[in-house]
Parts: C-alpha cells; sequence; structure tokens
C-alpha cells in the first residue's frame, strides 16, 4: 500500500494506492473517490460492542467501510470533515492514543477501539479515548496543520488540550496549571497536559473549541417576540 498526501495543510487529500486484493478500512463517510473494481463492504468492524464503544465513546462511526481492490489493483482516496491535514503513522507493534474524530483510515493490521480511562480524561477533557493499535499505516486527521513534536527520554512539553491529536499510548501525561490562578482564569489558554518522553506527540494548529467560541456569538439570534 502506497499513501500519498495533497493539497496540505489546509484542505488535504489522502491518495492510497492499493495492490492487488489489498485493502484498506476507513471511517464512514471519510472516501472521497475510487477507481473502477474497488469492492466495498460495510461493517460493524470488530463486532457490536466494540463498534457501540467507537461510536458511544470514541466519537466515531458505529459502521466502518472496507475496500478491497481488485486483482490489478486500484486506488482511493479520502479526508476529513473540516479543513485541515492529513497524516500518515506506520505503526509497528505499537499503541497510539487519537482523539475523537481524528481518525481516517488504517491498514487491516491495525486495530481501533474506544478506552475509557483516566488519561483519557486528563489530556483530551473526556472520559474517552480512541486507541489503535498493531502494525501498518494509519491515516489521521486534524483541524488545520498537523505539527509533530518527538521527545527523548526526560524530556517534558506541554500542549492545549484542544490542540492535542494523537501521542504515543505509554507516555506519562500529567495535568498542568498555567502560571498563576490570574493566568490560569484570564490567559485565554485553557486546560493544558504536560507529556512527558520518550514518544511521540501529534498536535493541530487549530483549536475546534476556539473556533467555535468565536462563532457562536456572531450567530443571529432567535427573535423572542415572534411565535
Amino acid at each position: 500500500m502506497e499513501v500519498e498526501i495533497l493539497y496540505r495543510p489546509s484542505y488535504s487529500l489522502g491518495v492510497v494506492k492499493l495492490g492487488p486484493n489489498e485493502q484498506i478500512r476507513a471511517e464512514a463517510g471519510a472516501m472521497v473517490s475510487m477507481s473502477e473494481g474497488i469492492a466495498l463492504e460495510t461493517k460493524a468492524e470488530g463486532g457490536l460492542l466494540k463498534s457501540l464503544g467507537r461510536a458511544l465513546l470514541g466519537g466515531e462511526s458505529f459502521f466502518q467501510n472496507v475496500f478491497k481492490a481488485p486483482p490489478q489493483g486500484g486506488e482511493v482516496t479520502f479526508a476529513p470533515d473540516l479543513p485541515g491535514d492529513v497524516f500518515v503513522l506506520t505503526l509497528q507493534n505499537a499503541r497510539m492514543l487519537v482523539q475523537a474524530g481524528s481518525y481516517l483510515a488504517s491498514e487491516m493490521g491495525i486495530e481501533v477501539n474506544a478506552k475509557v480511562s483516566l488519561k483519557a480524561f486528563t489530556a483530551m477533557e473526556g472520559f474517552s479515548i480512541l486507541e489503535v493499535s498493531g502494525s501498518g499505516k494509519l491515516l489521521l486527521s486534524s483541524y488545520g496543520a498537523i505539527h509533530e513534536k518527538v521527545l527523548a527520554a526526560g524530556e517534558n512539553y506541554i500542549v492545549d488540550s484542544t490542540h492535542l491529536v494523537a501521542f504515543d499510548a505509554e507516555m506519562p501525561v500529567t495535568p498542568q496549571s498555567v502560571g498563576g490562578l490570574k493566568s490560569a482564569l484570564f490567559s485565554g489558554e485553557g486546560f493544558v497536559v504536560q507529556l512527558s518522553g520518550p514518544g511521540r506527540i501529534l498536535m493541530q494548529t487549530r483549536s475546534p473549541r476556539a473556533f467555535l467560541d468565536w462563532l457562536i456569538p456572531q450567530l443571529p439570534k432567535p427573535n423572542s417576540s415572534q411565535g
């Protein structure tokens, strides 16, 4: 399988070249186009309970789509819902924790599950997070561009949790305050966490929450005088 990312970083498109009879699994609605002969199968991947967990806890769709190339191979393209980047990770018997909504597609050797954990609550401002594990290529999406940071052993790094896309599952995560009480209340930095190396962190350059905080006050207010 070969993956090329076009139109980075604002409106990225993942172009996946499949070999003969090769397969790729993707989030429902992620497909943009595909070549003739590609077979599509929609299923609750992993069974009912795992699919429910991904949908209710992980923010992903209940059903996933599996695309299989014909004997001559083929092409499938994918894109996320929000304007932003697509990033390819190659896992080798590894685990990554991924924010809800950032999983796009993966090779069949990668498993995707929703986890309820303290680390999820600490890192992503919720009680659940997606865990991707196994070996193969993984496509993740972001709001804005993706910025990668690799930490050495013992190195610490502080990230606003709304910008955190994914990180190595073994990395310790600790909540942090931003300066003193005044900074915590009025700096606008929100909830931050400290991640400790060794490991890899993927961050998005824009925050969906910050965008909503800007957008909602701009929306027309309903006229209470109208019945």
